[in-house]
């Protein structure tokens, strides 16, 4: 039985948060005046974060929270091949959300900190620099465990490609999965759905900007 898996806007997400993950390493890595664009797609990750929040309580079936995350027993039945479900299984469902979580972390560190030459987080302003300090470090701290996190969900989608014969990369691109049973219809987010996510994310996004703290007082220069 082929059925949409994954609606259209958490299909935007994914590939968006890939492109902004992928560009928010690789500017890291060259450094200099590239960090400001590192800056920016950690705005980006933020308000995708944010969206794919409030789209997991209100968005269509498989995209909410509370068809995928699931106790022990889900997870002893999934290991013994008991289990069958259309959506994330509940192995998927723990990198999901250990994804969000890191990323997340990661992204509000990022708002407050510092490389010591030129680049600054956009909410640098409300913290000191000794916090600034320790904020810093959690976020080099974190990159790892980020970089381990993503390499283990490559694998997992090469060891589903090639060992089980089930492709996960194509449903997050068509959003049409073939199931072996038959599986009631998903139900559809909405679009007003869709707009209060977005507009959730857009302030979110708006408030990390830090535009809307007062300018810094102007140093006066005294004449001679």
């Amino acid at each position: 039985m082929r059925v949409r898996i994954w609606d259209l806007p958490l299909r935007l997400f994914h590939w968006l948060l890939v492109a902004a993950v992928v560009a928010a390493f690789v500017v890291a890595k060259i450094g200099g005046n590239a960090m400001v664009w590192h800056g920016r797609a950690g705005l980006l990750i933020i308000g995708l974060l944010v969206f794919r929040l409030v789209w997991g309580f209100a968005g269509s079936t498989h995209a909410r929270f509370a068809s995928f995350v699931r106790g022990p027993a889900a997870i002893r039945a999934y290991l013994k091949g008991e289990w069958f479900g259309a959506g994330h299984n509940p192995i998927g469902a723990l990198s999901v959300l250990a994804m969000l979580g890191l990323l997340a972390t990661q992204a509000a560190t990022g708002l407050f900190a510092n490389d010591d030459v030129a680049f600054e987080g956009y909410l640098y302003p409300l913290v000191n620099a000794a916090v600034s300090d320790k904020l810093t470090g959690v976020h080099k701290l974190l990159e790892p465990a980020l970089m381990l996190l993503v390499l283990l969900h490559v694998g997992a989608i090469i060891f589903y490609t090639r060992i089980k014969k089930e492709s996960l990369v194509l449903p997050m691109i068509t959003g049409w999965k073939d199931l072996p049973i038959e599986t009631p219809a998903p139900r559809s987010g909405g679009f007003v759905a869709f707009l209060v996510a977005a507009l959730v994310a857009a302030g979110v996004v708006y408030v990390a900007t830090g535009q809307w703290l007062p300018p810094p007082p102007v140093v006066e220069t005294p004449a001679f």
